[in-house]
This record gives C-alpha cells, structure tokens and sequence, in this order.
C-alpha cells in the first residue's frame, strides 16, 4: 500500500499552504459524508418509489405513517402551486447554496461541528435536487402525526438538513470568537 506523504510538513508553520495542504483529508472526508447523506437519501427514495403508488399509506406505529408523496414545492410545499417554474428556480438556488457550502467545508475542513453541519446540509440538498432533476418534485415519505394532525412528510435529506442547520445555529451560539481590539 503506497502511503500518501504529510504535505503540510514540507511547508513552513506559517504558511497558509500548509494549513490549505493539511485540511486536504479533513475536506475529502467531509465531502465523502456529503455524498453519502445523498445516497442513503436517493436509496430510501428508490426503496419507497418500488414498493409504494402514491397516496398509498402505511401504518408503521401510532403516530407514524409510511407514505408516498410528490413535493414541487419547497418545505411545507411552499410554490407547490406555482406552475412548474419552480422547479428549475429551486434547483439553481439549491446548485449555487452547495457550490457555497463546498467553499465554506474547505475553509472549515480542519473543525469539528461546522464542517458536519454543512456536509450535513450538502448532502440533503444534493438529494433533493437530483429529485427535481429526474422526477420534478422532491419524494417524500416520512410521515409523523398526532391526535389526527400530520406533520408534512418528509424525507432523509430535508432530515439531514435540518440537523445541518440546527448544528449550524448551535456552532453560532457556542463559539467563541477571536477579536482584535
């Protein structure tokens, strides 16, 4: 097996090569999570798209229902109505957010909970675009209710990136920033 060398020993401290050079595994792992939050999503899709028609409903507990349902619209099927333009504008804001959430893992690589936050993110939105690229509305199949009252189902990738986001506004809360007085 051919070991990879450690660039970043090569370069001085305080060069800014090195610290780019040594994010390098950090990035590609980040990324790899990415990727892999869009294949558990497009996987539980295919398995619901197979064995589901839709409308049709399965009862797995008391308060949670297996259903197949078309979103052309955004969460809480926001502009499901508005005519098919949608599509196309969710997908080029969903394209341009991940291209700048690639930029923001690479800058992050080295850190923990703010890179996790945003391959959690990626991922999720990869998802659900590849489902308005190939069927024109994003699958959803999760479906949680009480007392009568459901939730709007939902899949692994809108799951993904609310995690995503909410260890994004927990990174704000909690970290503490260097100032320069």
């Amino acid at each position: 097996m051919r070991r990879i060398p450690n660039c970043a020993a090569a370069v001085p401290a305080t060069s800014t090569a090195r610290a780019r050079c040594a994010g390098l595994p950090s990035f590609a792992r980040w990324l790899a999570l990415a990727a892999l939050v869009s294949l558990l999503d497009q996987g539980t899709k295919l398995w619901v798209l197979g064995d589901f028609h839709p409308g049709e409903v399965r009862a797995v507990t008391d308060f949670f229902n297996l259903v197949l349902v078309f979103n052309p619209g955004a969460a809480f099927s926001f502009l499901a109505a508005a005519g098919g333009w949608q599509r196309w504008f969710f997908i080029v804001l969903a394209l341009g957010i991940s291209v700048w959430l690639v930029v923001m893992i690479r800058r992050h690589a080295a850190e923990r909970l703010l890179p996790l936050a945003l391959a959690l993110v990626l991922g999720g939105a990869l998802g659900n675009t590849i489902d308005r690229l190939y069927l024109g509305a994003v699958v959803d199949f999760l479906d949680f209710h009480v007392a009568g009252r459901h939730w709007p189902a939902f899949n692994l990738a809108d799951s993904a990136i609310v995690l995503g986001v909410a260890l994004m506004i927990w990174h704000t809360l909690t970290v503490k920033e260097n100032r320069h007085d």
